[in-house]
């Protein structure tokens, strides 16, 4: 059996300005941390965690980046325009993570 950590919290829709373009939700401090504590088992490279998110009635599949200590979870276009979210918007996220076995 696959270990399993749910995290809920709210966090800014950001609008990163790169050269993709994308928006994301950044994760608070805490949260950052205790995700970062277990990122060895749950990684597939280069930091990067895959998840299960849940935003309003939207549920998806996305990849955590880090950045600067904290995470941010990647919030897909079908997902802003379904749950009507903007840059700046204040969301609500529910968020799984699954350690794969070894």
């Amino acid at each position: 059996m696959q270990p399993t950590m749910i995290f809920e919290f709210s966090g800014e829709m950001i609008y990163w300005r790169g050269p993709a373009p994308w928006y994301f939700v950044v994760i608070p401090e805490e949260e950052s941390h205790d995700i970062e504590a277990i990122s060895s088992l749950v990684t597939y490279g280069w930091g990067v965690i895959p998840v299960v998110v849940q935003i309003g009635d939207t549920e998806f599949t996305t990849s955590l980046f880090p950045k600067d200590g904290r995470y941010l979870v990647p919030v897909k276009a079908s997902v802003r325009k379904a749950e009507k979210l903007e840059e700046g918007d204040r969301v609500d996220v529910e968020m799984v993570i699954q350690a794969e076995e070894k």
